[in-house]
């Protein structure tokens, strides 16, 4: 019988803010987690991640490496972020200098299962579940589909589009 090398998730050099929840299972490594945060089961967040204050982030959820994100968000069951572009017509293979940057604003909230590549969504927007974004977000509002695109203004009157 061969011999494997048996790798444990956990918790390893993550930041916290104050008043954080985390509940395991968990992958969570050389991250920072903001204050009033709360992290979900079966969630694996990368290195040089950040994520800010007020956030949760729900079960099965895959944050990976340059992802920013804001204040106020929500990212839902299954939601996975992507940070390679395939741009050598596979992956890279963990070649660093192809993969790109997600900056995520503050009040943003991400449906189940979306799927967020390397973009940059604005504040005061919510992404469908099951949504593909695939390009930049500049305008608030409500997106959906795949790719993802604008269904409808923001519900909440009032909001702003600074990120």
């Amino acid at each position: 019988m061969n011999e494997i090398k048996l790798i444990n998730a956990g918790i390893k050099d993550v930041q916290f803010g104050e008043n954080v929840k985390v509940v395991n299972p968990v992958n969570l490594y050389g991250c920072k987690i903001g204050d009033n945060c709360f992290v979900g089961p079966f969630v694996e967040i990368q290195s040089n991640v950040v994520i800010g204050n007020n956030c949760k982030i729900q079960s099965h959820s895959f944050i990976c490496e340059l992802v920013e994100i804001g204040d106020n968000c929500f990212i839902s069951h299954g939601a996975m972020f992507i940070n390679d572009k395939f741009q050598k017509g596979g992956p890279a293979r963990g070649d660093k200098n192809f993969w790109y940057k997600t900056k995520i604003g503050s009040n943003v909230s991400i449906g189940t299962n979306a799927t967020i590549l390397p973009v940059q969504i604005c504040s005061n927007v919510i992404v469908g579940a099951g949504s593909v974004v695939t390009k930049d977000i500049n305008v608030s509002g409500v997106y959906a589909g795949n790719p993802a695109k604008k269904i409808k203004e923001f519900p909440n009157m009032g909001v702003t589009n600074e990120s």
